[in-house]
């Protein structure tokens, strides 16, 4: 069995790299803070590090602009069965189905993306791409998820499953380090900005992560046991 559920907010960005959404289109209340990492890697002339943030309009540009956030599953009901093939010790049988869940998901999430950019969110409504185009991602935006190169904090997946109730709209589950259960399901964020590209943020110092620790409102030892695969030091 499979569910989603997605989201599309009022958002700017604050303090460089981290992107507020409002509760509506006046953006007086703040209702969530996803906060985000620079990459601090030389760069040639005229190109710059990137952030997630540098996808949504700083606040101060009086630009109105917009977030997507989504979580969505292809496992409910999954550990039943998975259950059985443990008892009947039938491992092959455990592991196929493990690996269906797993690309079903990442389907589902390619097709939502796609229903978001021409229905819901509708910013590329005449959209009509070749299966090889959607292949190497030639539409506009992306989705990138919490845990991965441009994102490695995987504690943000905590503030999308509070904005959105993902637990209780969707079954899915986290884990005390943040994995999702049912594991066939993927969740991030929905950026549409033209110019948005995935990206790692490679290493980064030690005078990032207490930016980022007082951003958060965490303790830096807090901070580097989430971020210590992508620290420098």
């Amino acid at each position: 069995k499979a569910n989603a559920i997605i989201g599309f907010y009022p958002a700017n960005v604050v303090h460089d790299d981290d992107i507020e959404l409002y509760q509506d289109d006046n953006r007086q209340e703040v209702i969530e803070t996803f906060h985000f990492l620079r990459q601090q890697m030389k760069k040639p002339l005229g190109k710059y590090n990137q952030c997630l943030a540098d996808s949504i309009a700083p606040k101060d540009s009086n630009i109105a602009d917009y977030i997507g956030t989504f979580a969505l599953t292809t496992g409910i009901g999954i550990e039943a069965k998975l259950a059985e093939f443990e008892q009947e010790h039938d491992d092959y049988q455990s592991i196929m189905l493990k690996a269906l869940a797993d690309r079903l998901a990442e389907a589902f999430a390619e097709t939502m993306h796609e229903r978001v950019r021409k229905e819901y969110w509708g910013y590329a409504k005449d959209e009509d791409l070749s299966n090889h185009d959607l292949i190497f991602e030639k539409y506009q935006g992306i989705r990138p998820a919490p845990g991965y190169p441009a994102c490695p904090d995987h504690t943000e997946k905590a503030n999308l499953w509070s904005l959105m109730s993902v637990k209780e709209e969707t079954g899915i589950e986290l884990t005390s380090s943040f994995a999702m259960t049912p594991t066939a399901a993927v969740s991030g964020f929905y950026f549409a900005h033209p110019q948005a590209r995935y990206f790692g943020t490679g290493k980064i110092h030690k005078d990032q992560v207490e930016d980022y620790a007082q951003r958060k409102d965490i303790s830096m030892d807090h901070a580097e046991r989430w971020l210590s695969p992508v620290l420098s030091y």
